[in-house]
């Protein structure tokens, strides 16, 4: 039974940082590659991240291009995601995702999803 279970959301004011984990489970990780999506209220999920199974490639939304890191560590079967600079518009639920092979920009593409970790960050 695949699992992924995300950690690290809060409250933060805006221009500071978190960083969420992704802990994944029951596949074999190095297999896959990982996003982040995210979703406001309201509003339909969005492509925040994602990154190769190696951990070479990666890549963002252009709305945090420049604020938001995405990493793994194959060893531990985990995925982080940095985020810095953080505005109010970047409240939201926050995803993890696992999609075997290739990365992928749509949430459909993706095969297995965690149950999501709140982020709110106050102006």
């Amino acid at each position: 039974q695949v699992q992924l279970v995300e950690s690290g959301g809060g409250l933060v004011q805006a221009g500071g940082s978190l960083r969420l984990s992704c802990a994944a489970s029951g596949l074999t990780f190095s297999t896959y590659a990982m996003g982040w999506f995210r979703q406001a209220p309201g509003k339909e999920r969005e492509f925040v991240a994602a990154i190769s199974r190696s951990g070479i490639g990666r890549n963002y939304a252009d709305s945090v291009k420049g604020r938001f890191s995405i990493s793994r560590d194959n060893a531990k079967n985990a995925v982080y995601l940095q985020m810095n600079s953080l505005k109010p518009e970047d409240t939201a639920i926050y995803y993890c995702s696992a999609r075997l092979n290739d990365r992928a920009t749509m949430a459909g593409e993706y095969d297995y999803w965690g149950q999501g970790t709140q982020v709110t960050v106050s102006s």
